[in-house]
């Protein structure tokens, strides 16, 4: 079975931050990720990572004002510096804490912004993420998010999201494939994977509708597990849903899947 992460920003909620770092790990989990690290100290975060055997998988790159509903500013050509500064913010931050990618969100389209300019911004600011955080040996991923739960949102679906990895034309750029949101985007989600395994360095799950946990949705996950073990995928799945009514309530997928 794949290896899971547990996502600290939608998992185990009901604790502060910091306590979720254990929580996951008596749940079994031995990997973690979460939206992003910068508003906590470092090496606290390390400490946590370190004193509960855990491997920091995956966080993104500064995105904006989250609290007032940015998600992201790679494709903004008014925030480029501001873009820029955050991938070292991000080196900054992985470098101590041992996380080899981060996740780049696209963002919003700003209103009345020639889209000629809102793509070259995206693909200058991949292609300069990319090689900044190649020279330290860090991965560059991004997602592709459905514009039912994030109207606007740029990256939306597989294809687009090849095409650009085509036009930046970087060897450290990858693709985030979230299960949840190219189900709702696009569907033929094992063929998909399978199709482009080469370009998918993570994975995310949820099951739709709802975004909760594997079983109480439309997606057949015990199937899709087993398809990724049989393509050779090799990376982390990150546990990206919202719980139904508890965290540790809704694990059974997990030891159902004999993932751990």
């Amino acid at each position: 079975m794949p290896r899971f992460a547990a996502n600290l920003s939608m998992l185990f909620t009901e604790l502060d931050f910091l306590d979720r770092f254990t929580a996951a790990a008596q749940a079994g989990f031995r990997g973690v990720e979460y939206l992003f690290p910068y508003d906590y100290a470092v090496e606290e975060i390390r400490a946590r990572l370190d004193g509960n055997h855990l491997q920091q998988v995956l966080f993104n790159l500064p995105a904006g004002d989250w609290a007032k509903g940015e998600r992201g500013i790679a494709c903004h050509p008014d925030r480029v510096e501001e873009f820029r500064a955050g991938v070292d913010k991000a080196i900054e931050y992985a470098k101590v804490l041992g996380n080899t990618q981060v996740n780049c969100l696209a963002g919003i389209v700003q209103l009345n912004v020639d889209p000629f300019v809102v793509e070259n911004t995206l693909l200058d600011n991949l292609e300069y993420a990319a090689n900044r955080l190649e020279d330290v040996g860090i991965k560059l991923v991004m997602e592709m998010i459905n514009t039912r739960d994030i109207p606007g949102f740029y990256l939306n679906n597989t294809k687009q999201a090849l095409d650009i990895r085509e036009k930046v034309g970087s060897a450290n750029l990858f693709l985030q494939y979230d299960i949840y949101h190219m189900q709702i985007m696009e569907g033929d989600l094992a063929r998909t994977m399978e199709s482009n395994l080469a370009a998918i360095n993570h994975i995310q799950l949820a099951d739709n509708p709802g975004r909760n946990e594997p079983g109480t949705g439309e997606i057949n996950y015990r199937f899709l597990f087993e398809h990724l073990d049989r393509i050779g995928y090799r990376g982390w799945v990150g546990a990206e849903y919202k719980p139904l009514t508890n965290t540790k309530a809704g694990l059974d997928w997990l030891k159902t899947h004999n993932a751990i």
